[in-house]
């Protein structure tokens, strides 16, 4: 995968994230909104770590392509 599309992803669910958080704040949300939002911050997790891997991998003169998804469990246990 490429830095694009990450990136593409990212931007994809950051707007989903904006629009049930919308409907949640007038009162519209879908009753999955919240397993929905939680699903999101997670893979947004995921992405964010991969696109920093393949940045770390390129700085230092690696192939980016060696960068890999992590799971979710590894990911949101990150100190921030």
């Amino acid at each position: 995968m490429e830095d694009e599309s990450i990136i593409h992803r990212i931007t994809t669910l950051v707007d989903e994230e904006k629009q049930i958080r919308a409907s949640e704040e007038a009162g519209e949300s879908p009753g999955d909104a919240r397993s929905r939002l939680a699903e999101i911050e997670q893979t947004l997790d995921q992405c964010w770590d991969l696109l920093r891997q393949r940045r770390a991998l390129r700085e230092y003169n690696n192939d980016p392509r060696d960068a890999h998804v992590r799971d979710k469990s590894t990911v949101e246990h990150y100190e921030q």
